[in-house]
């Protein structure tokens, strides 16, 4: 299945009076959930879908307990996961706390397979794909 993609038309939030400009964006068409992503493990692999789950599970708590250590977690050639933080900015470096903190991302970098495999992505319009069941 191909990568949906949407036309959208939008304007510089800072001049009004900017001339409009289209711009693609991608479309999500539905969430797995994690007990569908399970199943599919499941049918993948030898594992059945409660195991499949329990994994899922764990690298959760593991994920989260690693970067909340102030560690990277790399996931092979899939890639790493790391996290980084927002701040309010302050005028001397001693006046610059935890509290300062406004928000903490956990943010992905991919690796050469993920890469390799986006580069090989097609696109369809949304647009085209309603126009194709009418």
């Amino acid at each position: 299945m191909p990568v949906v993609l949407n036309k959208v038309e939008r304007g510089k939030p800072m001049d009004e009076a900017a001339p409009k400009k289209w711009y693609i964006t991608s479309k999500t068409l539905s969430q797995l959930k994690e007990n569908e992503v399970a199943k599919q493990i499941a049918n993948e692999t030898t594992l059945n879908p409660k195991e499949a789950e329990m994994a899922i599970s764990q690298l959760q708590r593991i994920l989260l307990l690693n970067l909340l250590s102030s560690n990277s977690v790399q996931l092979g050639d899939w890639g790493s996961f790391y996290l980084t933080c927002n701040s309010e900015g302050a005028d001397t470096k001693e006046m610059l706390t935890a509290n300062s903190i406004s928000r903490l991302n956990i943010r992905f970098k991919p690796g050469k397979a993920i890469k390799d495999a986006l580069k090989e992505a097609t696109f369809v319009f949304a647009e085209d794909l309603v126009s194709k069941k009418e």
